[in-house]
């Protein structure tokens, strides 16, 4: 399982341990993720995701999984992520 968020493309970055004698060695800083469902009101059915915390803030900020793929852009969604946005695209056309 990649530690890559499905909805914002969020993933690990690198950089320092610094000690108090300044010694560098690298780390890695992983996002918060979560196992979540999220349910779609045009689809009347609910899909997982594994999301940043930070994603799922924006989606309950922009009103649900509708409105937040509405706004979606194509190349920080994962495959799945996709088929569930032209899903709801479909559905509202």
């Amino acid at each position: 399982m990649s530690r890559r968020c499905e909805l914002t493309g969020k993933g690990p970055m690198s950089g320092n341990n610094v000690s108090h004698a300044k010694n560098r060695t690298r780390r890695r800083f992983l996002p918060n993720l979560q196992d979540v469902s999220l349910r779609s009101d045009v689809l009347g059915r609910t899909f997982k995701f594994r999301i940043s915390n930070a994603a799922l803030r924006t989606v309950d900020h922009r009103g649900g999984l509708d409105a937040f793929m509405a706004k979606a852009k194509d190349a920080e969604l994962s495959a799945g992520a996709l088929k569930v946005k032209k899903e709801i695209t479909k559905a509202t056309a």
